[in-house]
């Protein structure tokens, strides 16, 4: 039986990364493949664990065919490795830290595939944006009224997206995270 591809979403600051550092053990011991992107952003940025290149090195990558799935955003453009195929035959879950904006294409090649929105608070995005001290407060507040618009129409669009909510404790989200993978009826 194929793996299923698990496609966690969410806005800058949600805690994707947190999530997934947390569980990956956990997610490992099940089985489950986490996916490291390929971006082009320099190694030297604070980010996930990513492998970053050159745009010429992703784009010659991308005519190779070596993504399963690749889109641009936020001036950057980002891969996940061809071989997720290769593990989801094989009947493995994998786990990719996907786009909002890419769901729908992503949807259409992997139909079956399990969609998670990670949320926070907007007061407490708002901190985690303020701390990383990437933006101008007035760009926070730009990306938190986007982040709000985009997360209502993508809710009414696709109700198969589920909410998981990480305000509180990362332990928390990543139980919620693990409960829904071991017992997927409940997604």
């Amino acid at each position: 039986m194929p793996g299923r591809l698990i496609y966690l979403i969410g806005p800058s600051g949600s805690g994707k990364d947190s999530l997934l550092d947390a569980a990956r053990d956990s997610l490992a011991a099940r089985g489950c493949k986490v996916v490291r992107r390929v971006i082009t952003r320099s190694a030297e940025a604070v980010g996930e664990a990513a492998e970053a290149v050159s745009v010429e090195r992703f784009l010659a990558l991308q005519a190779q065919g070596a993504f399963a799935l690749s889109w641009q955003a936020n001036g950057l453009y980002y891969g996940i490795p061809a071989q997720i195929d290769d593990w989801l035959e094989a009947g493995h879950d994998v786990l990719v830290n996907g786009s909002r904006g890419h769901l729908q294409a992503t949807r259409q090649r992997y139909p079956a595939l399990l969609a998670i929105l990670l949320t926070v608070d907007q007061d407490v995005l708002r901190q985690r944006l303020l701390a990383r001290s990437r933006e101008t407060p007035a760009e926070i507040e730009a990306r938190l009224a986007r982040n709000a618009r985009f997360a209502a129409e993508l809710l009414a669009e696709a109700p198969y997206v589920r909410l998981l909510d990480n305000s509180g404790a990362l332990q928390d989200s990543v139980r919620q995270l693990l409960a829904w993978l071991e017992h997927p009826a409940t997604f």
